[in-house]
């Protein structure tokens, strides 16, 4: 393949590299102690969330004994300095109150940095699975790079980078639930095959409210699409948008309810339709709607 595109080198040599970054000889390297504020992270680090238990417990030992490890850095076209590799140890020295952190300056160019960033994170399995699908979408945009051409890079199947890359199609209500950790990557890509989008939001809420395991997911996705593919087309009209208070209790009522829940209402009068999608699922809201019952006794 043609080394015009991507990033021109293979899987090991890219690992190599990374495994040199945290292999650093202090005795033919030189290591210089850099200010904090003159660093700033990895434009294209993946990871957004950063363990605050693990970091103050690293923040504690360096209070107690320092930094082991220099951090690796290149210059900044900027100013000063983009951390390439250590990023943990950086901000704990922050929460430790240093002001300095030990750093090898190397020369790395975009492509490497985009490179180390994922891989580094990747080899270690500090990413969630959100942050693993943006860090593959922003390797194809920024290099230009196919699913396959990426999989061919990292080491791994088209499908499995495939699977990740869908997760970005979640709406963002959802996406939060799955960075959470509320819902498992399981359930997200379950939840992706619902033919109707509007319902991946309620059928998430539910599936975090009840515990639902994959397996049961799925069984509601079909039963969703079942229900749905049955449902005679109804000729479409204009209807006048609902007043704010009626789309409100609608959402509250989907919310409890996890299902679609329609509120019709004319001259002051109206009907609550509440959709079920089989025998099983019409027993959950009577037994939810028997225990509001109680509460109120």
């Amino acid at each position: 393949m043609s080394n015009s595109k991507g990033l021109g080198r293979g899987i090991d040599a890219l690992f190599q590299d990374f495994s040199a970054l945290e292999d650093v000889d202090v005795h033919k390297e030189q290591v210089l102690e850099i200010s904090l504020e003159d660093l700033r992270p990895n434009p294209y680090q993946p990871r957004k969330i950063f363990d605050e238990k693990g970091l103050k417990e690293l923040a504690h030992s360096i209070q107690q004994s320092g930094v082991f490890q220099p951090i690796i850095v290149r210059k900044s076209k900027i100013k000063g300095y983009e951390i390439i590799a250590g990023e943990r140890r950086f901000r704990a020295s922050k929460l430790a109150g240093k002001e300095t952190i030990p750093a090898i300056i190397r020369d790395f160019e975009e492509e490497a940095m985009m490179q180390v960033a994922v891989l580094e994170n990747l080899q270690r399995e500090d990413l969630s699975p959100l942050e693993e699908a943006e860090a593959y979408d922003m390797l194809m945009k920024n290099l230009n790079l196919t699913q396959v051409e990426l999989s061919e890079r990292l080491g791994k199947s088209r499908p499995y980078i495939a699977n990740y890359l869908r997760l970005l199609s979640l709406p963002t209500e959802v996406k939060e639930l799955v960075q959470e950790e509320q819902l498992s990557m399981g359930q997200a890509r379950t939840l992706l095959g619902l033919k109707k989008p509007e319902q991946i939001i309620l059928l998430a809420k539910r599936a975090v409210k009840d515990n639902l395991t994959v397996r049961q997911l799925e069984k509601l996705v079909t039963e969703y699409n079942t229900f749905d593919h049955k449902q005679p087309k109804k000729v479409s009209k204009k209807l006048a948008p609902k007043p704010i208070y009626i789309r409100e209790s609608e959402e509250r009522l989907m919310d409890k309810f996890g299902t679609q829940v329609a509120i019709h209402e004319k001259e002051g009068k109206g009907k609550i339709e509440i959709e079920y999608v089989s025998s099983d699922d019409l027993t959950r809201i009577l037994d939810l709607l028997q225990l509001s019952f109680d509460e109120d006794e």
